[in-house]
């Protein structure tokens, strides 16, 4: 009996030696990857997709044929804060259209990585936007038909049979994302730029964040935290209580600021954003002091501004005055039936090199011609205005022409518009102004005479 027991361990001793030299023979090598499209080829693009959506689809709306798109994946769920939720890009870079895809189910990182390339076919789902005030918001999402929901979600069990990698060369497809880059919040926040993922550049939490976790304690699904940047524009930050940093405190290792990459979202009519990770706050610059003239401290109807700013009417009697809408307060002219007027806002800069941005919000009513001329100077002179050197760069800004009914401007927006951020030249130093300028021509209610209002002035 022992030697038949010997026997049987001598044997297999020898197979184990055996086996382990051919494992060695091979090297370990790693079975071969063959990525194979599982959809055929593209016959729709993500915009053609976007413009089937409804606020509320029906169940007729659901996609009945074969409807194939590609796009790149933007988002990320591995923190755990972009939670069932992936976003898809048609573009790596400068992207034109995005989508957010509703799955009920996390870790979709694992099987879409940010920069995979993806092929979607939509056939059995639906496509919805909401609207808010009548118009789209720009949030497009691809989900399941659920009479209880706007959009459902779709079973990660069944997101195969929607969704999958698409393949180069034997290996599945990536890209490098690129972020759209914005100066200000109120230039990202924009229906054509909701599901990109962005990059905001000179922002800060909001001082009264700075006590907070990224989420409340109390918090039951997500927490909001306020941030602004250098011109004064804010938006909320959406943290899940699922991310893994939903305990982190903010102070002191975001306390600075800095720029933010995040997916740019909108809940309604509010915008808001979500950071993939921590790694998509880069604060390490001091925070800032954000001067914005609101005009609250000025009595209605004056129209003094000494000794910060100069109102001067260089033709005609008009001049800006403080008008009162809604609680707010800002500047407005108006040059109906005033024959040829130009009215300047001035507004004193102590040093170029260090102060040579601007941002604005306006608001027009009654357009019926562009009226309004943004100028800096070095030479401006209050006592001779008109013999200044005026450099204008009021084409840098998107200023409002008012509410647009059948092709004609007449009522007010219903909010001010943001213009954007405009800059003085780089290399300019010393002190100087900028200048709003109104300019108009009416006579008998004919000439152009569009009331404008100007609120929330930062030169920065």
């Amino acid at each position: 009996m022992k030697n038949k027991y010997f026997k049987t361990v001598l044997w297999a001793s020898l197979s184990l030696t055996a086996f382990t030299s051919c494992v060695k023979d091979d090297d370990y090598s790693a079975p071969p990857i063959d990525c194979t499209d599982k959809f055929a080829a593209t016959n729709h693009t993500l915009s053609e997709l976007a413009a089937l959506s409804k606020d509320k689809p029906a169940q007729t709306d659901v996609i009945k044929d074969d409807y194939i798109v590609e796009g790149y994946v933007s988002s990320s769920d591995a923190s755990g804060n972009i939670y069932k939720l992936l976003y898809v890009q048609d573009k790596p870079e400068n992207p034109t259209q995005a989508i957010e895809i509703q799955i009920d189910g996390s870790n979709n990182y694992l099987d879409y990585p940010i920069g995979a390339k993806v092929r979607i076919n939509a056939k059995g789902l639906i496509v919805q936007e909401t609207l808010s005030s009548g118009s789209k918001t720009g949030n497009v999402k691809l989900g399941i038909y659920d009479p209880a929901y706007s959009v459902g979600r779709i079973n990660p069990n069944r997101l195969p049979n929607y969704m999958s990698r698409t393949c180069s060369n034997g290996l599945p497809a990536t890209a490098t994302i690129v972020p759209v880059v914005f100066n200000s919040f109120a230039e990202a926040m924009k229906p054509a730029n909701v599901n990109k993922l962005v990059t905001v550049k000179n922002v800060q939490f909001k001082e009264a964040e700075l006590t907070k976790n990224f989420t409340d304690a109390t918090a039951t699904s997500a927490s909001d935290r306020g941030m602004e940047d250098v011109t004064g524009s804010s938006v909320v930050i959406r943290n899940s209580i699922y991310a893994s940093f939903s305990n982190t405190a903010i102070s002191p290792a975001y306390k600075g600021s800095g720029d933010i990459t995040m997916i740019m979202s909108r809940f309604n009519a509010t915008y808001q954003g979500y950071i993939r990770d921590l790694n998509d706050l880069n604060f390490k610059g001091n925070r800032f002091t954000i001067n914005v003239e609101t005009f609250e401290s000025y009595a209605a109807g004056a129209d003094s501004f000494l000794p910060k700013y100069y109102n001067l009417s260089v033709v005609g009697s008009k001049k800006w005055y403080i008008q009162t809408y809604n609680n707010n307060k800002y500047i407005q002219i108006s040059g109906l039936n005033a024959g040829v007027t130009k009215t300047q806002f001035v507004v004193p800069v102590a040093d170029f090199s260090k102060t040579n941005r601007v941002a604005f919000k306006t608001n027009a009513g009654y357009y019926n011609g562009d009226v309004l001329k943004v100028y800096w100077s070095k030479n401006y002179d209050p006592a001779n205005p008109t013999a200044a050197t005026l450099s204008d760069i009021t084409s840098q800004f998107d200023i409002s022409k008012g509410k647009v009914v059948g092709g004609t401007g007449s009522n007010y927006e219903d909010a001010f518009r943001p213009s954007g951020t405009g800059t003085v030249p780089s290399g300019t130093t010393g002190a100087g102004f900028v200048i709003f300028e109104y300019n108009a021509n009416s006579v008998s209610n004919v000439g152009v005479s569009t009331v404008m209002q100007l609120d929330d002035i930062n030169v920065f």
